[in-house]
């Protein structure tokens, strides 16, 4: 099983703007690659995507490191880079297999469609690296727009596209996530539903119905299971997550449970794991 989406950090060597030390406190301490070779084997987790958390090539770099150290567990990392910047700058690395950026902090809504982020992303696609896509409501219709015009990246849309469930919200979540599936290029992480529930409490009964539609628009082939970890922690933690994915699961089939939770990260990331 390959968990496609989770962080490590520690606040001690960097800052991380979005981990508040007093709303994030249950969290605001490190994750170490000890703690996650820990969750991964209590949950049969076999290999995982390292995924950024801040705006910064230093932490790329530490995450290559970390993946190179950790004896296969840490398969692939989807690092940062300066997508504004005249030319791409990554490093010639195999382990690096997709690049984001928070997309959701940008002040500006249609930031994923400027001229210079769309040539940045192109050479993404260039170089057969994904794109995680972070977003909330505001940047919805760019993101649409964005995924539709650069049909040779792969994109991979991050916890759903952070459904408003604490609001309620439905539509216009559900049309567009109908419209981001419609695009061949884009495929959607199964994750971060739990911390987007009202007050971090949450039912399967609850999420259901929005994995159920990630599901049936995109099809089990072109979803991705992610803890989102440690970020979980905040609303009952991983094994909390991997029985709610259990049960959001169970009424696949064995081939669409083995995609959802391994072949299509393998697939979307280039994995080299069996």
């Amino acid at each position: 099983m390959i968990d496609a989406h989770h962080h490590l950090w520690n606040p001690a060597v960097r800052a991380y703007p979005w981990l508040d030390p007093d709303a994030h406190a249950p969290i605001h301490h490190p994750y170490t690659p000890a703690d996650l070779r820990q969750q991964a084997a209590a949950h049969g987790v076999t290999a995982t995507v390292l995924v950024q958390t801040v705006a910064t090539t230093e932490e790329t770099a530490d995450f290559l490191a970390t993946a190179r150290a950790s004896g296969g567990l840490i398969a692939g990392v989807v690092g940062w880079t300066d997508l504004t910047a005249p030319e791409l700058a990554l490093p010639d690395d195999p382990l690096l297999v997709g690049v984001r950026h928070q997309a959701e902090d940008e002040p500006e809504p249609r930031w994923l469609v400027r001229s210079d982020v769309r040539r940045s992303l192109a050479a993404l696609g260039a170089r057969a690296l994904a794109y995680d896509v972070l977003v909330r409501a505001p940047q919805r219709q760019a993101a649409l727009e964005c995924v539709r015009g650069l049909d040779e990246v792969p994109f991979v849309l991050d916890h759903a596209g952070k459904p408003g469930i604490a609001a309620g919200e439905w539509e216009p979540w559900a049309s567009w996530i109908t419209s981001m599936a419609a695009c061949a290029n884009t495929v959607c992480k199964l994750s971060g539903l739990v911390t987007e529930a009202p007050g971090h409490a949450w039912t399967a009964e609850l999420l259901r119905p929005y994995a159920e539609h990630v599901l049936a628009a995109f099809g089990a082939d072109r979803v991705l299971f992610g803890s989102d970890w440690p970020v979980c922690e905040l609303a009952g933690g991983y094994a909390a997550v991997r029985a709610l994915t259990d049960d959001l699961l169970r009424g696949c089939t064995a081939t669409e449970r083995a995609a959802v939770l391994g072949d299509t990260a393998r697939r979307v990331y280039g994995l080299g794991v069996g």
